[in-house]
């Protein structure tokens, strides 16, 4: 992954945690980093000219990301049209998108806006959803864990997310530990009977996880790599892994998808449910 890393403001206090966390992960990677806002147009005769809202805007977040790392090429771009499609436009020559978990368009109550969840589901590369800055693990509130969680079930997207996961540990100086959650395909009360085959396959599993992990272990051989496998719906295994994470990383489908969902069902219900940053990784276009 290489290019500059984008977050997508709007003056929301979750936007203004995910500007913090887009800091200070371009700083840790030595990478540029562009703040972008869609400026879109007022109800007719409402408040101040939009354009002065927007700059201003725009420039607040910037000038808090140069405070917060000023060795950090620091750019800004106003940009119109529908926020969805131009942050998913944004992704496509960008090394991650970062958001704030909703943005002020959404309620009180919910725990992610529509924005960030259709910018997850279909933008190229890794889209970190933040909340708040205590749960960005930046100002008051839980300190950094020092370790990164990812879940892996071999497929292509979250091959992605592995890669990702592991270039963030190395940046951080943080252990990975990867999730790896099997489910018994069909529960039946007669399951009962067959606990001894039903461990044995668990195992089988077990041991193929092992496998596609090693060839990871050599190609990051500096980063601590603990693997955790275990017998439960994966979303609640990573739900559970997240509660001692800086970062969890997700691929935005995995092997249990069907082809033509943009966004896989645990994906989706981790990133309603995890309070720590999310990664959502999809695999860039034409990548292998």
């Amino acid at each position: 992954m290489a290019g500059r890393m984008v977050v997508g403001v709007d003056g929301s206090a979750p936007a203004t945690a995910a500007v913090e966390w887009a800091a200070d992960d371009a700083r840790r990677r030595g990478l540029p980093l562009r703040v972008v806002h869609v400026c879109e147009p007022w109800p007719h005769g409402v408040g101040e000219p939009r354009s002065d809202h927007c700059a201003g805007v725009l420039e607040a977040a910037a000038d808090l990301a140069r405070g917060l790392a000023p060795d950090v090429e620091v750019t800004t771009e106003m940009l119109s049209g529908n926020v969805i499609e131009a942050l998913i436009a944004e992704s496509a020559s960008a090394d991650s998108v970062v958001l704030g978990s909703r943005g002020l368009g959404g309620f009180a109550g919910m725990v992610l806006g529509s924005v960030g969840m259709a910018v997850a589901g279909h933008a190229e590369g890794p889209v970190v959803i933040v909340r708040d800055p205590s749960a960005a693990g930046l100002g008051p509130g839980p300190v950094e864990h020092g370790q990164i969680a990812v879940g892996f079930d071999g497929s292509e997207h979250s091959e992605a997310a592995m890669e990702y996961a592991l270039m963030q540990a190395r940046a951080r100086d943080a252990r990975l530990r990867v999730v790896y959650a099997w489910q018994l395909p069909v529960f039946s009360p007669y399951a009962v009977g067959y606990g001894g085959v039903l461990e044995d396959v668990f195992q089988q599993e077990v041991r193929a996880a092992r496998e596609r992990v090693a060839p990871w272990r050599e190609k990051y051989p500096e980063v601590e790599i603990t693997e955790q496998e275990v017998c439960e719906h994966p979303v609640s295994a990573l739900i559970k892994a997240a509660a001692a994470v800086d970062l969890l990383v997700v691929g935005s489908r995995g092997l249990g998808g069907f082809a033509s969902a943009v966004l896989g069902s645990v994906s989706h219900a981790v990133l309603h449910h995890v309070t720590r940053p999310v990664a959502v990784v999809r695999p860039h276009r034409g990548a292998s």
